[in-house]
């Protein structure tokens, strides 16, 4: 079999941005394949509604970032890894309901035992924007939506009278937004 140079299999699957099953199915071909399609796979997500996406995002956390999910009793186990630094080829991401951050709690029974689902989607969101912000050197673009109690209304009410956030979360995130020099939309919407 000819191989393709990279630059050619590129432009080739990139013509199937709008068939994710065919991207998909490109990643089982050869590993030439698969390191192609991953970039193009994981350039823009939308982790709004997918759990399966969510648990592939917090296995990348380091240990300040789940140190912050303890308190709810949210373990992981070091041995799981992803092959890929996917999120590290995202240039859009989207966070536009808490949906798939909830999708996975219920299938995670021992994290609400004692704690608010509220608290936990927020704890998680937070964990979730610093480790994009840390790990994601491309990143154009990060917008993140919601309704009560979630990250971006805490965010928008801290500016408007500086009480809704506690420093150190306040602290985290300008930290990871200073460190990341790509960003050049943040979408804060309630």
């Amino acid at each position: 079999m000819i191989t393709l140079p990279n630059e050619c299999l590129f432009e080739i699957l990139n013509n199937l941005k709008g068939y994710r099953k065919s991207l998909f199915s490109c990643l089982l071909t050869n590993r030439q394949w698969c390191r192609t399609a991953v970039p193009i796979l994981w350039n823009d997500l939308d982790i709004s509604t997918n759990s399966k996406l969510v648990r592939t995002c917090l296995l990348v956390l380091n240990a300040e970032e789940r140190a912050q999910l303890i308190q709810f009793n949210i373990i992981f186990t070091n041995d799981s890894k992803p092959l890929f630094e996917y999120v590290s080829y995202a240039t859009t991401i989207k966070i536009n309901s808490d949906y798939g951050i909830k999708n996975w709690l219920s299938n995670e029974s021992n994290c609400l035992s004692h704690c608010s689902l509220v608290n936990v989607i927020q704890a998680i969101k937070c964990s979730l924007i610093v480790m994009i912000l840390r790990t994601n050197e491309k990143l154009k673009s990060l917008s993140i939506y919601g309704k009560q109690g979630n990250l971006s209304t805490r965010i928008l009410d801290k500016f408007k009278n500086m009480i809704s956030l506690d420093f150190k979360e306040l602290k985290t995130l300008i930290v990871a937004l200073h460190n990341n020099s790509t960003l050049t939309e943040l979408n804060l919407s309630v």
